[in-house]
């Protein structure tokens, strides 16, 4: 027989009545109901597959491949008497004819093995067609054999315009690019950019880019502040990535008033809370140069103080909340006595003060409180509010000032809050446990940063240990969290858990220094190496010539080179030679006591380092 990729084969059309089952075909019965599904779907689809056969002689063909087609066909023909009017290509199907009953043979024992799979847009149309008929995704899985995923991933792009299916089809886009239509309506733009990107390999990003340019992800902070049920409410329309699993905001212009009046809502609840003024600001973060580019001073709240027995409970819910043990209780328990903490702005301080709200990058509602205007400053003074300024008053003439001059003045004003924290060294100290034992980022206190000092081998196991204060608790991550409240819970746990933490993160930043400086550590702290390690065969004698083993065994117990002891040592092999030093390092009592191992020779062991280990 010649190659497969050889054999020409035609197709010819045959009525029903002149095709038969041919007894090749393995799939001799088939359930019912497969049958009448598959009829449903030739029916509302059209025969997508052709049937595969061999000319029987009298007519005919008999098939071999196909056989539950030819069945749905014939049941098609009983329920449409009329089916040569109605359907005449279904009543007289096409085969496609093997050139001899060796390809025949081939085609029946693989079944469907001739067939090609359907191309993307060809199933597309048969799934649409059929939806629109009424067949559910279920029933047009069953009847093609494919998944209902599959079917409901096909249908979500049968709405698409027939010029973008027609461009799957033909090979000029990619089925990823005929997916990023979906998320247009709008059947002039999208065959309008189909035009452009036809055959020109346009990424996903780009075509949805064009389609819509303007579209803003559901992930957007504006988004997520107002909901998308407020956006829509307001008339804002929804789209989507179906294949990105996204939603798109097809109405950025909406997004902004809603965004706007919520905004403007929330200005409103805190004016009647007694503030002078509420501002709104678009920003997503107000920073320290904000306040200074625009004038403001400000002022922060009274502190309040809390009871013995409310104290004692905020020490409590700290340490649960430093060890992430604190349940919702506990925590709405612990909030109440920060707020308590905290204090709150009296009447007389919001008669001169505002607040600016603006949204953040996570969506949510932030405030920026305590800001006394320019205009406002010289009131705030008289009523005692805000001391008074010794940099000039605001009726001091205005000038041009340049950068290089705001970055000194900058500095001016760093100097005087460095000056003032003198003041409280033990803020200070207290400041610098928290920054070192808590992973701050670019918001720490300090402008120091931490080197990582090395003090654990590449060799795991046994052997090494070190005091669990060096190796536990790494800094904790504190992205996102409310580093005010975070340090007054640490301050709170007292000055002997803020002088550990300081101590033992200052321990693993020890590096010694020059030469007399570390003689002098050393002299003062007495460090042992073998008091945390001890050598055996992951750590050292593996790693080291099996000569070098030798000789250190004829070392610590005092042999000569033709010493029975040794010599047995030496003809070992070298896996063997690291099994019997660790034993022997580590005190194995049978070991020693078999080799004499005397208290000096013990003491030796005991006290041993390799060259140039102190």
């Amino acid at each position: 027989m010649t190659k497969q990729s050889s054999i020409t084969a035609d197709d010819a059309r045959f009525p029903l009545s002149k095709l038969t089952l041919s007894e090749m075909n393995p799939r001799q019965n088939a359930p019912v109901a497969e049958v009448e599904e598959l009829a449903e779907s030739i029916w509302t689809a059209g025969l997508i597959q052709n049937l595969a056969g061999i000319i029987d002689g009298a007519g005919g063909a008999e098939i071999v491949a196909g056989g539950r087609r030819l069945r749905a066909l014939q049941l098609l023909a009983e329920r449409h008497p009329d089916l040569a009017q109605e359907r005449p290509e279904l009543a007289s199907p096409p085969v496609r004819i093997a050139p001899d009953l060796s390809t025949a043979q081939a085609w029946a024992v693989a079944e469907n093995a001739a067939r090609r799979d359907l191309h993307p847009a060809d199933e597309i149309r048969a799934y649409g067609k059929m939806e629109r008929s009424g067949a559910t995704p279920t029933v047009i899985a069953r009847a093609f054999a494919v998944t209902e995923k599959s079917v409901c991933r096909r249908l979500a792009l049968a709405g698409l315009p027939e010029a973008v299916i027609d461009a799957l089809a033909a090979n000029e886009i990619t089925l990823n690019a005929a997916a990023c239509f979906t998320i247009s309506d709008d059947a002039a733009r999208s065959v309008e950019l189909l035009e452009q990107c036809r055959g020109e390999n346009w990424s996903d990003h780009q075509i949805k880019k064009a389609l819509k340019p303007d579209a803003v992800k559901d992930s957007d902070r504006r988004a997520q502040f107002v909901g998308i049920e407020a956006y829509q409410a307001a008339g804002g329309r929804i789209g989507g990535d179906l294949f990105a699993e996204e939603t798109l905001l097809d109405d950025p212009e909406i997004l902004a008033t809603v965004f706007a009046e919520r905004l403007a809502e929330h200005a409103q609840t805190y004016m009647r809370d007694g503030w002078k003024w509420v501002d709104v600001s678009e920003d997503d973060y107000l920073g320290y140069w904000f306040l200074q580019e625009h004038g403001f001073a400000r002022i922060y709240k009274e502190e309040g103080e809390l009871s013995p027995e409310q104290s004692q409970r905020f020490s409590d819910l700290s340490e649960l909340a430093e060890a992430d043990a604190l349940d919702a209780e506990g925590q709405g328990e612990l909030d109440a006595l920060n707020a308590v903490r905290d204090g709150t702005y009296t009447e007389t301080q919001k008669a001169h003060a505002g607040l600016i709200l603006y949204v953040d990058r996570q969506g949510a509602l932030q405030t920026c409180e305590g800001l006394i205007r320019k205009g406002d400053k010289a009131g705030a003074v008289a009523a005692g509010i805000l001391e008074t300024s010794h940099h000039g008053t605001d009726e001091t003439p205005k000038c041009p000032i340049s950068q290089k001059l705001r970055e000194d003045l900058a500095r001016v004003s760093q100097g005087a809050r460095q000056h003032a924290a003198l003041r409280d060294p033990d803020l200070l100290i207290d400041l610098l446990a928290y920054q070192l034992s808590h992973d701050l980022r670019w918001s720490k206190p300090f402008g120091l940063s931490t080197e990582d000092v090395p003090n654990w081998p590449t060799t795991e196991g046994e052997g090494y240990a070190l005091d669990a204060r060096l190796t536990e608790d790494l800094p904790r991550d504190m992205y996102g969290k409310d580093l005010a409240k975070s340090f007054r819970a640490f301050r709170q746990k007292g000055a002997e858990h803020v002088r550990g933490e300081l101590v033992r993160f200052l321990a693993a930043q020890l590096r010694g220094g020059d030469e007399k400086l570390a003689a002098l550590i050393e002299k003062e702290t007495q460090p042992r190496t073998r008091e945390v390690w001890t050598p055996n065969a992951a750590n050292f004698f593996g790693r080291v010539g099996g000569a070098y083993l030798s000789d250190l065994w004829r070392d610590l117990l005092d042999l000569s080179a033709e010493h029975p002891t040794g010599t047995s040592f030496d003809k070992l092999k070298k896996a063997e030679k690291a099994a019997k030093l660790e034993a022997l390092f580590h005190g194995d009592p049978d070991l020693r006591s078999a080799l004499g191992v005397t208290d000096a020779q013990a003491a030796k062991i005991d006290a041993w380092l390799p060259e140039g280990m102190q």
